[in-house]
């Protein structure tokens, strides 16, 4: 069997024309079309139609992360436009978004030698105040450049000022800026949480109508949160996917989630979306590092490799439950940790026994994500999309994975 690193990414390429990739929301979410791969057959049907499809007893997970205006275009005295593209915040999210002037943020600079030194200035209106947003890059790298950003009146908390001042980060794929419908239609109807520079796409078909049917059915639901880097855009540029370096993300899981995973093993789990069968799979991995390392360890985060390391086999009720244990003994609600979690062909999943997906791009981590679940099959899928007129990447039509 070959290892892990040695997978080679051109396996999981495969032709998508640019007129495939969907460059618009349909006008009704889950009016999209829903590739279905079900007791070994490929089938189309239609998003709102899912339920007729999910097992009985199916958890469905949601990931109510909220995508933030994490592009700001600032213009210098020259003229020169630079471009400051939030990442992640150097404190915690909530507290990052609820600070008052100044904040710390891990950010990409467009246009970067341009912008020698100094600080850049933005006047706008945050909820009828007329306020003026500063930046000043403190120090750079390969990575990012960390910048802090500060303004007047200094009491506004920094959620309204990026509100009012940033854009929607659309995929560059997409090849367009955002437009005034991208506010809502790039964005979950279950969004909660401020913190992704990208929207958990395979939500984006769910509305509330359609939700509310689906409990009517007997299905249950639950939430998690895994903040979505700019990672996830970036293609694997290496020639093994060993060479790849997996980007790092927060999750956010409450502890009441922890224990409804636990009633539900041996029911069908399926998470809507990539983002949250990584959050999902990430915890078995989490409760077998503390029964390896103690419920003393701290920070609690999963390397790109470790489910590929040496590690004695612990029933997935069992490592959940050891987080419990840990929230318990440390007496918080909700676990927050963080994740670079890699799966990929010969991962085996631990949580999940499903997944409700969109269309990935070539060479991706999601698509090794989807191979880990359905193998070979991935080929087959992608081969009668593209037959039978289905639309890709992020605005683009679902799948539904029942191996």
């Amino acid at each position: 069997m070959t290892n892990v690193k040695d997978i080679q990414i051109d396996e999981y390429d495969y032709p998508l024309p640019e007129e495939r990739i969907a460059k618009y929301p349909l006008a009704e979410r889950d009016a999209s079309s829903l590739l279905v791969l079900k007791d070994n057959v490929i089938q189309k049907s239609q998003f709102k139609h899912i339920g007729v499809f999910l097992p009985d007893e199916t958890l469905l997970v949601f990931n109510e992360t909220k995508v933030i205006r994490a592009r700001l275009q600032f213009h210098k005295t020259t003229g020169s436009r630079i471009e400051v593209f939030c990442l992640e915040p150097e404190q915690d999210y909530q507290v990052a978004f609820a600070a008052p002037s100044p904040v710390r943020w891990k950010c990409l600079v467009g246009n970067a030698k341009r912008w020698k030194e100094g600080k850049l200035a933005m006047t706008l209106n945050v909820k009828g105040q007329e306020t003026t947003l500063f930046a000043e890059r403190l120090a750079h790298n390969d990575q990012h450049s960390e910048i802090e950003f500060s303004w007047m009146p200094s009491n506004l908390p920094f959620a309204d000022v990026l509100e009012a001042a940033g854009e929607i980060p659309l995929p560059p794929y997409l090849h367009r800026d955002a437009e005034p419908d991208d506010r809502d239609r790039y964005q979950t109807v279950f969004a909660r949480y401020d913190g992704s520079v990208a929207a958990p796409t395979a939500g984006l078909h769910f509305t509330q109508p359609l939700i509310a049917a689906l409990r009517e059915q007997g299905f249950t639901f639950d939430e998690v949160t895994l903040h979505v880097g700019a990672g996830t855009f970036r293609p694997v540029a290496t020639d093994t996917i060993g060479e790849h370096a997996m980007h790092s993300e927060t999750i956010v899981v409450r502890k009441s989630l922890i224990q409804n995973l636990i009633n539900h093993i041996g029911k069908p789990i399926i998470p809507v979306g990539t983002t949250s069968t990584r959050t999902l799979e990430s915890l078995y991995w989490i409760g077998v590092m503390l029964a390896e390392q103690g419920m003393n360890l701290r920070p609690l985060h999963v390397n790109q490799w470790f489910p590929y390391e040496n590690h004695a086999s612990i029933p997935t009720d069992k490592a959940l439950q050891n987080i419990v244990d840990y929230l318990n003994q440390h007496r918080l609600t909700r676990l927050e940790a963080s994740t670079a979690l890699m799966i990929a062909p010969s991962y085996k999943m631990r949580v999940i026994t499903g997944l409700i997906t969109n269309f990935h791009q070539p060479k991706s981590t999601l698509l090794l994500l989807v191979s880990a679940l359905i193998g070979e099959r991935w080929k087959e899928c992608y081969r009668f999309a593209l037959d039978n007129g289905f639309r890709f990447l992020s605005y683009g039509d679902s799948c539904l994975f029942i191996p």
